[in-house]
């Protein structure tokens, strides 16, 4: 599959959204395409060797039929409504000019408003002026005695000025065969009251209609914009250093190895090593860490922090593509690119939702006069009128989609990236937390606490150790080296192993060397040491005789033993801990941190295998908590992945659902807590606005309420069920329960 993301404008009407992302699928060779309505985005993956220009033109005209305004643009990669616009200047090449094509429209439109040419009328006062005049047409009839035909015609006149656009969709959208929309429905119940010569409650029905919609529109827009404010870390600009001076340039045009100046109260633009300075930066934004870190010279900086103190200057390891700034933004803007099932749910729902009550709508106006005398056609009429009026499904289709994208922007608050909504639905249904150990519970600084050599000198058992580790990153092997002062010959290293959960063989010269854990010893038939103490033991042999073993050993994080505590308040039943550390050591933290069950000694398929056994007892969702890449196999197979690979982490942010950008197993309970909430909000929308409706439709399908009250059901429902979804944009960063 091919996947592309495209960016949508012009498209304000969730439920809009929706029809035209099923029309999109229907498309050849669109395997699959997500509209996400809250960050104005389209997410398409088209079939393999298929010719994609060709297949998004078809695309277009499918999306432009729907909806005649609506835009679809290839998306940079940028954040959207930020892009750097250029001046002009000869410093700016082709690829800055691609991504600021729009900002210079709006450039060049802020130089014509300088110039005094006029400004076109916002939305806010076209609405005021539309409403002004209506007020007076209606008004003209009762302050002049006007009636008769005359009084007809200004009744119209006020009625098309406040619903004019009103009808002019309905109209073009029935000629597309798209009937079913609200536009239709408003159109409908207010010419049927026209027709039955109830005036004032058509253009009443269309006054709070309009006034309703505008209100709905702003929340949504101000609810799309707090959103974007909590992931406010994209930086504008960069102060490139060419010679002795400073250049303002995009953080695209900026190359690994240039020198860049950060001043006190910017923003670090890009990845990159401090070489000259020192200050503090407040990564807040980035981590939900509020207490500023100290930073020197030739130490690694994040992009997205703040500097706050003084002068920087930063030598760019990373091009603006690849920095953690930008992974970072196109996580969380990517994050509701997969919809969770409630919302799949809410999309089919409304598809046949609407043409069901219209049904009933007709039902409604023609059986009831037919069996029962005392019932008159007009009054049933009326109530069906008003029963479409309340029939329109914007709240659900609306609300529902915000609420994760708010969980979600709620949740970076804190740290914690949640790559798509189905995750973040997911998490609120774990009952069972397995966790790894090394880098997860514990900090992953590892000391070499003890040396047990035999029949080698210490300073032997140290070198033929490093030796063995030469080849390593791993924590461990770090630690080994660390110790050992002299320079590692390669030269005399042949014949290495990697031997996964058991350790390495190499020849040292020709001294074959075996240095690792019991297990590698059990295997070449080695008689060693058997020993208790706390730590990760690693045992050697030299030309198949044992020389001992030495004790490395790592400390809990902070909160390690607080986040287990509060997982089990939350009614987490069980918290599980898989090691490929040695018994001792994992029953040893096990023990410390109060966890259910541990098992030690795993190879990485061992892990695995454990883990299915886990998932097949769990009758809910099973997460899995690792520090990165070397746990994918068993992050990949968990309903939800945690990875605890903290800030910068590649290999964390591709192989795991949610990322924990502090390292804190604190946040996790902060993380199924907040996931909660958001899906306590998504169910009190879902039977709110159903409730309502079905209250709604159920009076006014005998009368019992006017026309005009049934704009309630409709927007007024909509316009709270959004103010209720932005509240999942709050976020306790305490974990008491």
């Amino acid at each position: 599959m091919v996947k592309k993301v495209y960016s949508v404008r012009n498209l304000d009407c969730a439920n809009c959204a929706s029809k035209v992302e099923t029309a999109i699928n229907k498309i050849k060779n669109i395997h699959s395409a997500t509209i996400d309505f809250m960050a104005q985005k389209l997410y398409v993956e088209y079939e393999d060797n298929c010719n994609i220009d060709e297949t998004f033109t078809k695309l277009l005209k499918v999306a432009t039929k729907l909806e005649d305004e609506i835009q679809i643009t290839d998306y940079t990669g940028q954040p959207l409504d930020n892009i750097p616009h250029c001046c002009g200047c000869c410093c700016c090449d082709e690829h800055e000019h691609h991504h600021a094509h729009n900002h210079n429209h709006e450039h060049e439109n802020n130089h014509e408003h300088k110039n005094n040419e006029p400004k076109s009328l916002t939305h806010k006062d076209k609405l005021i002026l539309r409403l002004l005049l209506t007020f007076i047409f209606i008004a003209i009839p009762f302050i002049f005695s006007v009636g008769g035909i005359a009084r007809l015609i200004l009744s119209l006149i006020a009625y098309l000025i406040i619903g004019y656009d009103v009808l002019f969709k309905a109209f073009k959208n029935i000629l597309k065969g798209k009937v079913f929309d609200e536009n239709f429905l408003m159109s409908i119940a207010t010419i049927g009251a026209i027709a039955i010569s109830d005036y004032m409650e058509a253009t009443a029905v269309m006054i709070f209609y309009q006034i309703g919609e505008y209100f709905q529109d702003y929340a949504v827009k101000k609810s799309r914009k707090s959103i974007t404010e909590l992931m406010d870390i994209k930086p504008d600009f960069a102060n490139l250093k060419v010679g002795n001076e400073l250049k303002t340039v995009s953080p695209f045009n900026v190359r690994v190895g240039d020198i860049i100046v950060v001043k006190p109260g910017e923003k670090v633009p890009l990845d990159g090593i401090v070489i000259n300075g020192n200050s503090f930066v407040d990564s807040l934004a980035l981590t939900g860490e509020s207490v500023p870190q100290k930073i020197n010279v030739n130490d690694e900086i994040l992009s997205g922090v703040i500097n706050t103190s003084k002068v920087l200057e930063i030598k760019v390891t990373k091009e603006y593509e690849q920095s953690t700034v930008f992974k970072i933004l196109q996580l969380v803007e990517s994050a509701s690119s997969k919809k969770a099932k409630v919302e799949n749910f809410i999309t089919k729902f409304s598809k046949y939702y609407t043409p069901i009550v219209v049904l009933l709508a007709v039902l409604l106006a023609t059986i009831p006069p037919l069996l029962l005398d005392s019932v008159t056609f007009k009054k049933c009429f009326t109530n069906a009128l008003t029963f479409l009026v309340i029939s329109c499904p914007c709240a659900l289709v609306i609300s529902v989609p915000l609420s994760f994208f708010a969980g979600i922007g709620g949740a970076s608050k804190i740290g914690v990236l949640i790559k798509e909504s189905r995750y973040l639905e997911a998490l609120s249904q774990v009952d069972t937390v397995v966790f790894d150990k090394t880098g997860t519970l514990t900090k992953g600084v590892f000391e070499v606490q003890q040396i047990h050599n035999k029949d080698i000198s210490q300073e032997d058992f140290i070198k033929y150790s490093a030796y063995a580790e030469y080849y390593s990153n791993h924590p461990i092997a770090k630690s080994i080296q660390k110790i050992y002062k002299d320079k590692i010959s390669q030269e005399q290293i042949n014949k290495y192993q990697d031997l996964a959960g058991l350790g390495v063989s190499l020849y040292i010269n020709t001294d074959f060397i075996l240095f690792g854990n019991q297990k590698l010893m059990d295997k070449h038939h080695i008689p060693y040491e058997k020993t208790d103490i706390y730590g990760t033991i690693c045992h050697l042999a030299i030309n198949n005789e044992y020389k001992g073993y030495l004790v490395i050993s790592d400390t809990l994080k902070n909160d390690s033993k607080q986040a287990i505590n509060s997982l089990k308040k939350l009614g987490i039943k069980n918290t599980v801990m898989l090691t490929g550390d040695n018994k001792i050591a994992g029953e040893f933290v096990g023990k410390e941190l109060g966890i259910n069950n541990v098992y030690s000694e795993l190879l990485p398929t061992d892990k695995v295998k454990i883990f299915e056994e886990i998932l097949s007892k769990s009758k809910n969702k099973v997460a899995f908590v690792g520090d990165g890449i070397n746990d994918s196999p068993v992050l990949t197979r968990a309903d939800v992945g945690i990875s605890m690979g903290g800030v910068g982490s590649d290999s964390a942010i591709e192989a795991s659902d949610i990322v924990i950008m502090t390292d804190e197993p604190s946040k996790i309970t902060q993380a199924i807590k907040h996931s909660k909430f958001t899906l306590k909000i998504v169910k009190e929308n879902i039977v709110f606005a159903l409730g309502i409706k079905i209250l709604f439709l159920i009076l006014g399908a005998f009368g019992i309420i006017p026309m005009l009250g049934s704009v309630f059901a409709d927007v007024g429902v909509s316009m709270i069920a959004i103010l209720n979804s932005i509240r999942a944009l709050n976020v306790k960063k305490d974990v008491s329960i």
